[in-house]
């Protein structure tokens, strides 16, 4: 990118210059709390979205507390083509299954958010924080 000095002088080039280090240091900033929203610190290392259990584990050791649940899933199937005469109609069938999750929770410790960690499948989908530990 050129900044071209413009021949009136260079308080509008410095206000420019400024304006833009202003928008530079926000979109840096931006992206680093989008990339911290999304990880979890642990020993020196991250924990992300996509990691194993395995590797959650090995990253950060054993949770407070585990917690396994079936999250209701609905789907809705086509079903078989009913003739009827001239007619074709198709039914469509909503399935009502679920989708078995764990959560995993850490304490990182005093001053810090609890911190929950949802695996789908044996991965994990989402991290997502709790109250700040007081004790």
């Amino acid at each position: 990118m050129r900044i071209l000095i413009e021949p009136w002088g260079t308080t509008m080039n410095s206000n420019l210059v400024r304006a833009f280090a202003v928008m530079l240091a926000f979109v840096a900033s931006s992206a680093f709390t989008a990339a911290s929203a999304q990880s979890l610190r642990c020993k020196g290392d991250l924990a992300q979205i996509g990691n194993s259990k395995g590797t959650i584990l090995q990253k950060c050791g054993e949770p407070v507390l585990k917690d396994s649940f079936c999250q209701p899933v609905q789907e809705t199937v086509a079903g078989a083509p009913i003739i009827s005469g001239n007619n074709t109609n198709v039914t469509n069938i909503t399935v009502n299954s679920c989708v078995q999750v764990e959560e995993w929770t850490y304490n990182p410790g005093y001053g810090q958010f609890m911190t929950m960690l949802l695996f789908e499948g044996g991965s994990l989908k989402s991290i997502r924080y709790g109250e700040r530990v007081m004790k």
